[in-house]
């Protein structure tokens, strides 16, 4: 199992990366959130999730373990497949997902491609009791303030940027404050 993978993005599309490694080339399936991200020659260190099957081997690359965690989570569902968790991480955070699956918000999830509503409700019940064991630092306040963020017209993709560099020590005001400060200065 190739559990890391560290080298030169030498190739990038809208869903995978080429890592070179010691010579070799690694095609990595990534977030979207990554793809964007990087650039061609860029040093890259992803955790690999290495899916074996009967016609094909494929790496999928995460950034933290704990969005791999989620990934591995996801694949637990019957009925959700590689490409299927890795589009619904491409739509929404650890945070959003933790709580449309608190909230039972079945629509949320119905709003991924490819995913329907039994589907939904099957995410909903399996990870119910397994989410919690994911840890993550500042969730109870980062999807309030990311969600605020959004409602303000800033894309997702920057507002998850900016929140990444603000403490989670911070109330939810102070963090909206410090990320409009932030969106603003760019």
């Amino acid at each position: 199992m190739i559990a890391r993978i560290s080298g030169t993005i030498i190739q990038a599309t809208e869903k995978y990366i080429i890592v070179e490694c010691s010579g070799l080339g690694y095609r990595v399936f990534v977030t979207a959130e990554t793809v964007v991200k990087k650039t061609i020659g860029d040093d890259v260190t992803l955790w690999t999730t290495h899916i074996v099957r009967e016609d094909s081997q494929d790496l999928y690359g995460f950034e933290t373990t704990t969005d791999q965690d989620l990934f591995e989570l996801l694949l637990g569902v019957s009925g959700i497949g590689p490409k299927s968790a890795l589009g619904v991480m491409n739509v929404a955070t650890i945070g959003t997902i933790a709580r449309a699956v608190a909230n039972n918000d079945v629509s949320y999830l119905t709003k991924i491609s490819g995913i329907g509503r039994k589907t939904a409700e099957k995410i909903l019940i399996e990870l119910r009791d397994k989410l919690p064991t994911i840890h993550y630092e500042g969730l109870e306040t980062s999807g309030d303030v990311l969600d605020a963020l959004i409602a303000l017209g800033y894309t997702e993709s920057k507002s998850r940027d900016v929140l990444r560099g603000i403490s989670s020590e911070l109330d939810t005001q102070a963090r909206i404050r410090e990320a409009l400060r932030l969106l603003n200065n760019k």
